[in-house]
């Protein structure tokens, strides 16, 4: 997902996706583990999504305070 497309959502939902990204992290880390998981890109893939959220919130957070 893009930082574009993640400014449109409100908090509550970037709030569920980060916690959806945060699980589905341990979900791959888990698989990786265990030497299941067939492309090891996407955690990172996942860690910058998790990236991209908690900046947005944050530039909500600085926009609310200002």
């Amino acid at each position: 997902m893009k930082a574009s497309e993640m400014r449109t959502l409100s908090v509550e939902e970037l709030n569920k996706k980060l916690d959806d990204l945060k699980s589905e992290l341990f979900n791959l880390r888990f698989q990786h583990a265990i030497n299941q998981l067939d492309n090891p890109m996407k955690i990172v893939e996942v860690k910058k999504d998790i990236a991209r959220v908690k900046t947005t919130l944050r530039e909500l957070e600085l926009k609310a305070d200002a």
